[in-house]
C-alpha cells in the first residue's frame, strides 16, 4: 500500500515539483516505447476529421521528446505508421505520410537544439520517395547528437520484422557466415529493425485500449506495460511523469525471484528436494 499512496502524493504535485522527485527516486527507463492511440477519437469528440487529431498529435511528441530528453532517458520509440495503417482509407494515408514529412522539416532545428539523435524502424523502403527522403535528411542532420535517441517505427509490423530476422539469420547460416551452434538469440536480434538499441523498459500505451497491435513483439518480452486512458494528443508532460513514476515503483524480476529471495515457506533449495517434505505439503486432507 506504501507504493499506492505514494503515487496518490505525486499525483497531487505541481509538475515541476513532480519532475524533479521523479528524477531524484533514481531507477529511470532506459528506453520508453510509446503506442500513441486515440488521434482519431480525439478528433471525433470535437467534429473534426481524423487527421486533425494526428495533426494535434505533434505537440504531445514534443512535450515527450522534452521531457525525456530532461529526465535523462536513452531512448524513445515511439509507434508512427503500422503496416496495418496502410489499410485506411487512401487519402488518410496520404494526409499521414504529408504531415510526417511537415513535421520532419518544422522539428529538425529544435531537436538539433535539444541535442536529439533520429533513427528510424521498420521496412522503410514502402514509405513514398519524398518521405523516405525527408526522413533520411533529417536522420543525418541529427546523427552527430549525443541525447536521447528518438526512434520513430515506420511502417513498422512486430510480425513482418520476426519473419524479416528469421530470413536474414537463415541467409547468414546458408553463406557459411555464422555455424548453426552460433545462432542464438543475439544473432538472431541482429537482424530485427531495432538492432543497436537497447529492449523497451516500458511501453506505454494511450487512450485506454489493451493491444499491443503488432508493436515490439520480440523486444517486450520482459518490458514493463502501461495502461493510459488519456487521448494521445492530450497527452502532457504530467502523464509521462507519472507513467515514469508507476514503473518506479515496480519489480522487475525476469522470470527469478530477488536477490537473497526464498519460497514463501521461507525453504532453501535443500528442503525443495526433499520428498518427506513434499508428501507432507501435498498431502490431501479430509
Amino acid at each position: 500500500m506504501a507504493q499506492v499512496h505514494d503515487m496518490d502524493a505525486l499525483r497531487h504535485l505541481a509538475e515541476p515539483e513532480l519532475a524533479t522527485r521523479v528524477k531524484e527516486r533514481g531507477n529511470l527507463p532506459g528506453h520508453i516505447a510509446i503506442i500513441m492511440d486515440g488521434n482519431g477519437r480525439w478528433a471525433k469528440k470535437r467534429f473534426l476529421p481524423r487527421v486533425a487529431g494526428h495533426r494535434a498529435g505533434r505537440h504531445a511528441v514534443r512535450r515527450c521528446v522534452e521531457a525525456c530528453g530532461k529526465l535523462g532517458v536513452d531512448v524513445l520509440t515511439l509507434y508512427t505508421f503500422s503496416q496495418e495503417n496502410f489499410n485506411r482509407p487512401a487519402a488518410e494515408v496520404k494526409a499521414l505520410w504529408h504531415f510526417l514529412q511537415e513535421s520532419l522539416a518544422a522539428e529538425r532545428n529544435d531537436l538539433d537544439e535539444a541535442n536529439v539523435r533520429l533513427t528510424a524502424c521498420g521496412d522503410l523502403g514502402q514509405l513514398p520517395p519524398k518521405v523516405r527522403s525527408a526522413l533520411q535528411a533529417t536522420i543525418d542532420s541529427l546523427a552527430g547528437n549525443t541525447g536521447l535517441t528518438l526512434n520513430l517505427a515506420v511502417a513498422y509490423g512486430g510480425r513482418q520484422e520476426l519473419l524479416n530476422a528469421a530470413l536474414t539469420l537463415a541467409r547468414r547460416l546458408e553463406s557459411g557466415e555464422i555455424s548453426a551452434d552460433q545462432a542464438d538469440e543475439t544473432e538472431f536480434a541482429k537482424g530485427l529493425y531495432t538492432a543497436g538499441l537497447p529492449d523497451p523498459d516500458l511501453v506505454v500505451r494511450t487512450s485506454g485500449e489493451s493491444r499491443l497491435s503488432n508493436f515490439l513483439l520480440w523486444q517486450a518480452a520482459y518490458a514493463e506495460f502501461l495502461i493510459m486512458p488519456v487521448l494521445w494528443p492530450d497527452f502532457g508532460t504530467r502523464d509521462l511523469l507519472l507513467a515514469v513514476a508507476e514503473y518506479q515503483n515496480r519489480e522487475r524480476r525476469f522470470g527469478a525471484l530477488p536477490e537473497n529471495g526464498t519460497g514463501s515457506d521461507g525453504g532453501g533449495d535443500d528442503s525443495l528436494l526433499d520428498p518427506n517434505r513434499w508428501k507432507r505439503l501435498l498431502k490431501v486432507r479430509p
